[in-house]
């Protein structure tokens, strides 16, 4: 079974281009050291369901701030940790020092996903 490393991201929908152009950047960099599928999805139709919680309030979402759902699929728990070993060692050397980023940081929520479904 596969391995999922998954984001939420609140960005403010001025920035929506410039994540674009970061996100873009890192696909490259992640399916470069291997990673077998890279997503970075906008939100669209965050209202939710019925009697269930939705995006906006589980990010905090400001009215000038949209979501974004990413995720990245490896082979494996291992396979993801080599991966991003080498990711991280190419960030440090080509990222810019003063690469401002187009959210708040402090505001993404981040977690590791074994697949326990997967069709």
């Amino acid at each position: 079974m596969s391995y999922v490393d998954g984001f939420v991201i609140a960005v403010p929908k001025k920035n929506v281009a410039a994540y674009k152009k970061m996100a873009t950047w890192g696909k490259k960099v992640w399916m470069k050291h291997g990673a077998l599928q890279y997503f970075e999805c906008v939100g669209d139709d965050l209202k939710g369901m019925p009697e269930c919680g939705n995006f906006k309030e589980m990010a905090g979402l400001k009215p000038t701030e949209t979501a974004f759902f990413s995720f990245i699929v490896y082979k494996n728990k291992a396979h993801r940790d080599a991966v991003n070993k080498k990711v991280m060692a190419e960030m440090q050397k080509q990222a810019p020092e003063n690469m401002k980023m187009p959210f708040d940081i402090k505001r993404m929520a981040y977690g590791g996903f074994k697949t326990l479904v997967q069709g």
